[in-house]
C-alpha cells in the first residue's frame, strides 16, 4: 500500500508536482559546468534570482574550452542569439556588504550586461531582511535550486583540499566551500519557473509570460539520478502588507519532516539556530523510540559579528538539544579538514535535510528564525512514497554526503551504516583518517551573550511591525519615485560606500576585533585627538549602518561611564544635525510621498507636538537614523526643538547603553562583577519608555 504523501499545497508547499528527471549536483564546480552547458542550450530565456551576483566569479570552460566568467558567458550568449533574453534579480543589499561584493552594474564602473540582459535590484525585503532565493531558470523547461550563487568564493572541487591553487578569487586564496543544488525538469521546473516569476513581478512590477521552447535543454553531460517522482516546492516570504501574514511553508514542511522521521534525520546547514526547529526536534529526542539526529554545519562562522550572534545562538540549541537528548540519538559534527590556515575551516553553506529515505529537500532555507518567516527562500523536497528506486537514490546522495567529507568510498560508507545500525556509529568508525566530522563543543553561555545574540536571527520583519503599530495605514514606499530625494540620497550612497570600504578593506578591518577592543581603548583614550574622532565617527557609522552601540562601548571603555556617556551623546546629536540640515531643502509635499501613507500621520504629530513628538520618536525607531532625520527637517520642526528632543529621547537609549557597555568593560576585566540586575534593569526601562511611548503616537489624531 502506498504511503499517502506529506505535502500539503498551500500549508506546508506552494505546489505538490511531479519531476521527470533529477540530479543532485554537489558543489560548485559541477554545477557551473552544469549551468554552462544547460544556458548554452536555451532557446528563449534564462532567468537567475540570486542571494548575490559578481560577474567576476568563474564558471570553468564553456564548449570552446576557454575559461570564462559568468558575465563574460552571458554576455556572449546574448550577442550570438537575438532570441534569447537573460534576466538576473539580485538582492539590493545594504552597503555594509559592499566590500565583499561587485560593485553595481548600474553605476557602470565594473560589468556592462548586454542589451538583451536585464539585471534587476530586489529591494522590497523588510528591514533587515533578504531575498535569498537561489533559483535558475532555462526556458522553463530546466529549473536549478539550492544554495549556490553566481558569486565570488564559491567555486570548489569534492575534495576540498586544503590548498588549491585554483581556489582563488582576485588573486587571494580561500578556504574550501561546501554546497549542494538540484535540478529537476517537468512539472517540477515548471513550478519552480512560477515562483521565479512571481518574485520578478514582486521586484519590478513587470509580468513575465511563460516561456514555450521546441528544445530540451537538459545537457547530457548532466547525470539523472531519479526519474518520474514526486517532489513539492516551498516558500518563505514576508509580509508584504498589514493584511498579509507572508509565506510559511519551509517552516511547515521542516516541521512535518521532523515529525513525520522514523528511524533517522540527516540535516547539513550553514545555520542552526531556529527555535521553532530546534523545539520540535527535542520533542523527538525525547522519545524513547524516535529518529536518530545528525547535524553536519560549519565550525566558523564569517566575521565577529556572526561570531557573536548566530553561532552563540547556535551554540544554545545545541546545548538544549544535548540536554534533550535522553536517549543518545542526537550528533552535531563540522568537517575536519587538516592543513588548512588558522581561523578558516570548510565553509558548509548547504541546505540539505533527508528523512528514512523517504524525503530529500534541498534549497536556500537556512534552519534559522529569518528563514522561517523574514527573507524570501525556496525549497524542493522530493518524496519517495515508498518506492524502492527512489528510496535507493536518496541514500546513496546521503552516503556520498558523508562519504565526502570523511575521504571514503561511498560504499564503504553505506556498509558501515549497516554494521552500525546507525549514521552517529558510522560516522565515529569512519573518522579515523585525517579527514573526519568532529563533535562540535557547545560551552557555557552567559545571559548576556544570549540577550545581545538575539537580535541577529530575528523571524519576522522588525521595522515594518513597530510601523504598524504606530500607524496601521497601507501602503509601499516610494522613495525611488522622488528625483529630489533620489538624488540627495545619491550623495550619501556614494559617501557610504567609500566609507564601507574604508571600514571593511583597510587595515582597520583587522583592528576592530572582539578579542583586542580592550587593549585598543585604552591606547586609544591616551590620545589628545580620542574623544574628537569618538563623536565625529557617529555621522558616519549612521550612514554605512555600522552599530552605534559599538562605539558608544568602546568610549565606555576606553574613557569610564561618565566621560563615555558625554562623548557618546555629542555625537549622536553631531550625526543628528548633519541629516537633519539637508532636509530643510527638500519641500514637505516631497517628504509626505517619500514616507507615504504609512508614516503619513507620523509627520503630522511632529509638525503638531514639535519636541513631544521628537522625543517619542527617538523612542521608537520606526525608520533608519538618517531617513527619519532628513525628514524632520523637511517637515521644519524646529532646530531647538530637534536637538532637545534628540536629546531627551535618545537619553534613555544612551543610558542602557552605556550600563550595558560597562558590564561589558566588567566581564572582560571580570566576568564574576557583572551585575545581572542592573543590566535587567537598564533593558527594562528602555523596553518601557517605548512602549508607553508606542501607545501616546498611535492615540495621537491625524
Amino acid at each position: 500500500m502506498t504511503p499517502p504523501s506529506l505535502f500539503r499545497p498551500g500549508e506546508n508547499c506552494g505546489v505538490a508536482t511531479r519531476a521527470g528527471r533529477v540530479a543532485f549536483i554537489v558543489d560548485a564546480e559541477d554545477y557551473f559546468q552544469a549551468f554552462v552547458h544547460a544556458a548554452e542550450r536555451a532557446e528563449h530565456s534564462i532567468l537567475i534570482l540570486a542571494w548575490d551576483f559578481d560577474s567576476r566569479t568563474p564558471l570553468g570552460v564553456d564548449s570552446t574550452g576557454k575559461q570564462v566568467t559568468i558575465g563574460e558567458f552571458l554576455n556572449r550568449l546574448a550577442a550570438q542569439r537575438r532570441g534569447l533574453r537573460i534576466r538576473v534579480l539580485d538582492w539590493d543589499f545594504p552597503i555594509v556588504y559592499g566590500t565583499d561584493r561587485e560593485l553595481p552594474p548600474t553605476l557602470g564602473v565594473s560589468w556592462k550586461p548586454h542589451q538583451r540582459i536585464d539585471f534587476r535590484f530586489d529591494d522590497t525585503h523588510p528591514f533587515a531582511g533578504s531575498h535569498h532565493q537561489k533559483i535558475v531558470i532555462i526556458d522553463d523547461k530546466l529549473a536549478f535550486s539550492g544554495g549556490l550563487d553566481f558569486t565570488n568564493k564559491r567555486w570548489d572541487t569534492r575534495e576540498h583540499k586544503p590548498e588549491d591553487s585554483r581556489r582563488v578569487f582576485n588573486g587571494d586564496s580561500y578556504p574550501p566551500f561546501h554546497d549542494v543544488m538540484i535540478a529537476v525538469d517537468g512539472a517540477a521546473a515548471e513550478a519552480l519557473a512560477q515562483v521565479a516569476r512571481e518574485r520578478w513581478h514582486a521586484a519590478t512590477g513587470r509580468r513575465l509570460k511563460p516561456v514555450k521552447a521546441r528544445k530540451d535543454p537538459w545537457p547530457a553531460e548532466l547525470a539523472v539520478h531519479v526519474t518520474d517522482v514526486a517532489a513539492g516546492v516551498a516558500c518563505t516570504a514576508p509580509p508584504r502588507d498589514d493584511e498579509d501574514r507572508g509565506v510559511h511553508e519551509v517552516q511547515a514542511l521542516y516541521l512535518d519532516m521532523i515529525e513525520g522521521a522514523r528511524k533517522y534525520i540527516y540535516i547539513e546547514n550553514q545555520y542552526f539556530t531556529s527555535e521553532k526547529i530546534g523545539a520540535a526536534l527535542a520533542i523527538r529526542l525525547a522519545e524513547p523510540d524516535g529518529p536518530e539526529i545528525v547535524v553536519v554545519t560549519r565550525l566558523l562562522s564569517h566575521g565577529w559579528l556572526e561570531e557573536l550572534t548566530m553561532t552563540t545562538l547556535r551554540t544554545k540549541l545545541v546545548r538544549q538539544l544535548r540536554a534533550a537528548d535522553l536517549h543518545g540519538r542526537f550528533r552535531c559534527y563540522y568537517p575536519d579538514v587538516p592543513g588548512l590556515c588558522e581561523g578558516t575551516c570548510l565553509d558548509i553553506h548547504s541546505k540539505v535535510m533527508i528523512v528514512d529515505h523517504e524525503w530529500l529537500r534541498i534549497g536556500s532555507a537556512n534552519l534559522s528564525n529569518r528563514s522561517m518567516g523574514m527573507d524570501t527562500e525556496c525549497d524542493i523536497t522530493i518524496e519517495a512514497r515508498g518506492e524502492k528506486r527512489v528510496r535507493e537514490a536518496i541514500r546513496e546522495f546521503r552516503d556520498g554526503l558523508l562519504a565526502e567529507f570523511l575521504a571514503v568510498p561511498a560504499g564503504e560508507v553505506a556498509g558501515e551504516i549497516e554494521r552500525a545500525g546507525s549514521i552517529a556509529g558510522a560516522v565515529e568508525a569512519l573518522s579515523r583518517g585525517e579527514r573526519k566530522l568532529k563533535a562540535l563543543e557547545a560551552p557555557e553561555l552567559s545571559e548576556a551573550e544570549l540577550a545581545v545574540a538575539k537580535v541577529g536571527d530575528p523571524g519576522a520583519p522588525i521595522l515594518e511591525g513597530i510601523v504598524r503599530h504606530v500607524s496601521p495605514v497601507r501602503t509601499a514606499a516610494a522613495v525611488r519615485r522622488l528625483p529630489v530625494v533620489r538624488a540627495a540620497l545619491a550623495g550619501i550612497v556614494v559617501v557610504a560606500i567609500a566609507l564601507a570600504l574604508v571600514w571593511t578593506k583597510t587595515p582597520l578591518a583587522d583592528v576592530v576585533t572582539r578579542d583586542n577592543a580592550m587593549e585598543m581603548a585604552r591606547v586609544f583614550a591616551d590620545k589628545w585627538w580620542a574623544p574628537f574622532l569618538v563623536v565625529a565617527l557617529y555621522t558616519p557609522a549612521s550612514f554605512v549602518m555600522f552599530p552605534r552601540w559599538a562605539i558608544t562601548m568602546t568610549a565606555v571603555i576606553a574613557f569610564g561611564p561618565l566621560e563615555g556617556f558625554v562623548y557618546a551623546m555629542s555625537g549622536v546629536i553631531l550625526a543628528a544635525i548633519v541629516t537633519f540640515l539637508p532636509g530643510r531643502l527638500v519641500a514637505r509635499d516631497s517628504v509626505q510621498r517619500l514616507v507615504g501613507a504609512r508614516l503619513k500621520r507620523l509627520t503630522q504629530v511632529l509638525q503638531k507636538r514639535g519636541l513631544i513628538a521628537v522625543t517619542l520618536v527617538r523612542l521608537v525607531p520606526i525608520a533608519p537614523f538618517p531617513v527619519v532625520n532628513l525628514a524632520m527637517g523637511a517637515m521644519r520642526i524646529t532646530l531647538r526643538d530637534f536637538i532637545l528632543g534628540t536629546f531627551l529621547g535618545m537619553l534613555p537609549g544612551m543610558l542602557a547603553a552605556t550600563v550595558l557597555s560597562d558590564q561589558l568593560a566588567a566581564a572582560l576585566e571580570d566576568p564574576a562583577s557583572v551585575n545581572v540586575w542592573l543590566i535587567a534593569a537598564a533593558i527594562a526601562i528602555l523596553a518601557s519608555l517605548a512602549y508607553f511611548g508606542q501607545r501616546w503616537l498611535r492615540r495621537q489624531p491625524a
